[in-house]
């Protein structure tokens, strides 16, 4: 008997007894890309492996068997944070849609959603405040199942872009007319207690590379000639109100995010207003009844204008 071949290179070849061949590319193990897009989501290991109920050990081995699979790392790792590489990059959107995929077949053949699936994407800001709203939805369409993805903006926009969320509520510089927008008031926050704005160079509090308002944020303090670095990064809305209320550096925030250990910069300290941002409902034309009534209800909760 034959025993089967296997050749590493671009792919796998298995011979068998027949003589037959066929290629097969290393099979992505959707445990592991479980993980890698929990870590990803979070920029913590520690978050990612409570997300996951797993140890950080295991969500770390987890990571590494990726990378020796790829042979390429996914993410740049320091004492301080975690960054995606290029390649983290390319591989989080088919993560995303293998993950996605592996659930509506499991869904589809079990048949309990058989209304099919909702693909909502949000804020964080916004996940625990429209908590209610959608679970009065997902009371009225008891078959249908509803998938929330929050994070920054401009992941969301690249994800309704290749097809992967049907219906998303975003924060945006003014662009091409959403569905429904409405301004996003902004604020220069520091912290009340331990004003970053007093220290030279000036620690800021951001959003990761391509985040909202780090952009605005580096040029203003530009225009005014002060020198400043990134004195804290977070994916993390809640982390950046927190670390700029303690001092860890300023920040640019929608006003909502205030907090009463926050002091509010301005005029005073050369800071002029942000007004072009907005709050932006998206959805597709001939979307199903259900995405266009979710839509619908957003844009109430929310006061956008169509």
């Amino acid at each position: 008997m034959t025993s089967p071949t296997v050749v590493y290179g671009r792919g796998i070849e298995l011979r068998g007894a027949g003589g037959g061949r066929m290629n097969r590319y290393p099979m992505f193990n959707p445990q592991l890309l479980n993980s890698f897009v929990s870590v990803c989501d979070t920029m913590s290991f520690t978050r990612a492996a409570e997300r996951v109920s797993l140890s950080q050990s295991t969500v770390s081995q987890q990571i590494r068997r990726l990378e020796e699979m790829l042979g390429k790392p996914l993410f740049e790792r320091s004492s301080h944070q975690v960054q995606l590489t290029e390649e983290g990059v390319k591989l989080l959107g088919y993560a995303r849609r293998i993950i996605a995929l592996n659930e509506e077949a499991h869904d589809a053949l079990t048949g309990l959603w058989r209304d099919g699936v909702l693909r909502l994407g949000m804020p964080e800001d916004y996940t625990v405040p429209t908590a209610e709203l959608l679970a009065v939805f997902s009371r009225e369409h008891p078959y249908l199942r509803l998938d929330v993805a929050s994070g920054l903006s401009a992941d969301l926009h690249n994800a309704y872009a290749r097809e992967e969320l049907d219906l998303i509520l975003v924060k945006q510089r003014r662009r091409q007319p959403p569905r429904a927008a409405r301004p996003e008031p902004l604020l220069w926050l520091d912290s009340l207690a331990f004003p970053a704005i007093e220290q030279a160079p000036v620690p800021l509090a951001v959003f990761p590379p391509n985040g909202l308002y780090r952009e605005e944020l580096c040029q203003a303090l530009d225009a005014l000639g002060r020198r400043w670095r990134v004195g804290y990064s977070s994916a993390s809305l809640a982390a950046l109100m927190a670390a700029s209320a303690a001092g860890l550096g300023v920040t640019l925030l929608p006003a909502g995010c205030r907090l009463p250990s926050h002091r509010i910069l301005g005029e005073a300290e050369g800071l002029q207003p942000v007004t072009d941002f907005e709050l932006a409902v998206y959805y597709r034309e001939g979307a199903a009844d259900a995405v266009a009534t979710l839509a619908e209800r957003l844009i109430a909760f929310c006061g956008l204008e169509a």
